[in-house]
């Protein structure tokens, strides 16, 4: 499959983020797919605040990592205002002048370099996460997207809601474990990925989740049993990408705008 960042490719069931790319072409995917997840947050009325990152690694330095410059607001997101951030937090490419998000740095390096299995991570502040986060529970099985979680997620407990040094994003990092989804205590979500695709779609689905519990406080979960059966077919990591071309398509129609 040739590299086409003009279009969207298309969907079926099965399909996922997994095509035969050289070192450039994926730095060149993943960067499209993070600025257009931006634009996906903006369009869901996410980071008007400027709250939130998401971030993806460099396929050729895989210590550093890819995010949107301080600053640019979610829905003016480009692959040119995305900045290459090293070990230590400095910008190493992208615009002049350009400043990285601290606490942004603060969360992802730490999560990145322990998460080797991932390559890219999403979280921002939202309307039913934030608060669902409050409660320092975590998912339940009372909704279909649910199953997604259920099995596959990790509890933050720490106070450090600033996360003011890369040691908070440590424990977040040991928190979350091999898990897909972090809730983060009073903060809110982080997702993580294959891409920033996946990462960006898995985020989606946990926010609606966590509507989900925010509206059905006493819900009534399903069986463990039932409820691993529709994981198996929910949990994949083509259910983010395939989750994240759906919101795409919708809310960013014309992939160009981020090029």
């Amino acid at each position: 499959m040739a590299l086409q960042l003009d279009s969207y490719p298309d969907i079926a069931y099965g399909s996922g983020s997994d095509v035969d790319l050289s070192v450039d072409e994926q730095r060149q995917l993943w960067k499209w797919e993070a600025a257009v997840g931006y634009r996906i947050f903006a369009a869901m009325r996410w980071g008007q605040l400027g709250d939130g990152h998401i971030t993806c690694r460099d396929p050729g330095h895989r210590d550093h990592f890819w995010m949107l410059s301080y600053g640019v607001p979610f829905h003016q997101a480009t692959v040119h205002d995305l900045i290459l951030i090293g070990p230590d937090g400095s910008v190493v490419d992208g615009p002049a002048h350009a400043t990285a998000n601290i606490a942004g740095y603060n969360i992802h390096h730490p999560l990145l370099e322990v998460r080797q299995d991932i390559n890219a991570a999403a979280h921002t502040h939202t309307a039913f996460g934030t608060p669902w986060s409050a409660n320092v529970e975590p998912f339940r099985a009372i909704s279909q997207e649910s199953c997604s979680f259920v099995f596959n997620q990790a509890m933050y407990e720490g106070e450090d809601l600033e996360v003011d040094s890369t040691d908070g994003g440590y424990r977040i990092a040991e928190a979350m474990g091999a898990n897909i989804l972090v809730i983060l205590r009073n903060h809110g979500l982080l997702t993580g990925g294959l891409s920033p695709a996946e990462a960006v779609g898995w985020f989606v689905i946990a926010e609606r989740v966590a509507e989900v519990h925010v509206k059905a406080p006493n819900g009534v979960a399903i069986s463990d049993e039932m409820a691993k059966h529709i994981a198996e077919s929910f949990e994949g990591p083509a259910m983010g990408w395939r989750t994240w071309q759906w919101l795409a398509r919708d809310l960013v129609p014309d992939p160009t705008v981020v090029l």
